[in-house]
């Protein structure tokens, strides 16, 4: 079972479905984005302060693999918990459809920072996050 760290809840809006009357794909990495950004801010992180103070956490790989759509009105949580793979942080994410439960998607995003222009370990992170981390 998966330990999740942290949950958002959410609501479909019409204009994030397509022809087929679901979600559009490219809408489900705007929900896991949005969902690890609050995180962030949870942790008393603010994203735009660490822009402005030369750190920034970049998406260096995304997988998703979609299981069941949403609809409009549709209400889901986004979950996720994450894992630190030497200067990755992999956060697993999960979206389910309330009430029932449903998988939805399931991601797995791998973020590094750019510290200054460059490449590194952010020891912000390292210390803010150490609390949340996986085994």
């Amino acid at each position: 079972m998966e330990k999740y760290v942290y949950e958002l809840k959410m609501k479909v809006r019409d204009y994030e479905c397509d022809l087929q009357g679901i979600v559009n794909n490219a809408n489900y990495q705007h929900y896991i984005e949005h969902t690890r950004h609050e995180f962030l801010s949870a942790t008393g992180i603010s994203f735009a302060q660490l822009h402005t103070e030369g750190i920034d956490p970049v998406v260096a790989r995304l997988n998703m693999a979609f299981k069941t759509p949403l609809k409009s009105g549709d209400e889901f949580v986004s979950k996720l918990y994450l894992k630190k793979e030497g200067i990755k942080y992999v956060f697993y994410q999960d979206i389910f459809r309330l009430p029932d439960m449903k998988v939805v998607i399931k991601a797995t995003v791998e973020t590094v920072c750019v510290v200054h222009g460059r490449l590194g370990n952010s020891e912000l992170f390292d210390t803010v996050f150490a609390p949340y981390l996986s085994k």
